[in-house]
């Protein structure tokens, strides 16, 4: 499944967010969108599964304008794991995860086992099985993102969309869930702050800042050190890692001396 964006513009309470953005996620592409708080990262993800509707410009899903589709259809196609979920209710982390199902399933349907197998998968899948019966209000802020990603594993879509997946997550769970979400074999679009992140896992990247697009292409090629320092505002190096040579970046603070 490919998605663009063509030239969406996003304003809110007056002000511009986003600019006039073009951006592709080709089949079975982990792309990443970086930028600085307030560069539009969200907004323009917001628009992307329609929580927003952007003033101008147009996002395609196959091609087809995904404003004349269903919320049903969309959300058969394309998943999201957003920043933050509040639950008025309490629910079961298996309970959670069934959410997943919906868009399969016909009004006032009955859960079937084919659905539970579904489940059950999804939760093995990121490592919370044995959570299945907690209330998913007692959880960390690590595991709901667990917990909220094995809901969209169970919708079994053709595209996810992600903003700061591995935002509450130890080092340990940022690798699994990247892992797992790479080992997926859809197309991904990410909003990620971690650059090293960004080098391990995507095959392409979008830069924006003040709600444009000020670089893109292969993370390898993008992700330079003269790149954050104009983007993030931060001093850094871009080193190749002897053993393994993988680009990371090492960063520098004033208080080292």
């Amino acid at each position: 499944m490919n998605l663009k964006t063509k030239e969406i513009e996003i304003v809110l309470s007056k002000k511009e967010i986003v600019k006039k953005v073009s951006i592709q996620v080709k089949e079975n592409e982990f792309v990443g969108l970086l930028g600085p708080n307030g560069s539009g990262k969200t907004t323009l993800l917001k628009s992307i599964y329609r929580v927003l509707k952007p003033q101008a410009g147009l996002v395609l899903l196959d091609g087809e304008d995904m404003s004349k589709m269903s919320y049903r259809d969309t959300a058969r196609r394309l998943g999201v794991v957003s920043q933050f979920t509040n639950m008025s209710f309490d629910f079961s982390v298996e309970e959670v995860v069934l959410m997943g199902r919906a868009p399969h399933k016909r009004a006032l349907s009955q859960d079937t086992a084919e659905d539970f197998r579904i489940v059950e998968d999804a939760l093995r899948t990121v490592d919370m099985l044995d959570f299945r019966n907690r209330s998913f209000q007692t959880l960390s802020g690590g595991e709901k993102q667990r917990i909220l990603l094995a809901r969209t594993l169970a919708q079994q879509v053709q595209l996810l969309v992600l903003d700061e997946p591995t935002n509450h997550l130890d080092i340990k769970y940022q690798i699994q869930i990247m892992d797992v979400v790479k080992s997926l074999g859809i197309g991904v679009l990410a909003a990620l702050h971690d650059l090293n992140l960004t080098l391990m896992y995507c095959t392409y990247v979008y830069v924006l800042k003040d709600g444009k697009i000020v670089a893109d292409g292969h993370p390898e090629d993008i992700i330079t050190s003269e790149l954050i320092k104009e983007v993030y505002e931060v001093d850094c190096e871009v080193v190749r890692h002897p053993a393994t040579g993988k680009l990371y970046v090492v960063y520098f603070s004033k208080a080292q001396g």
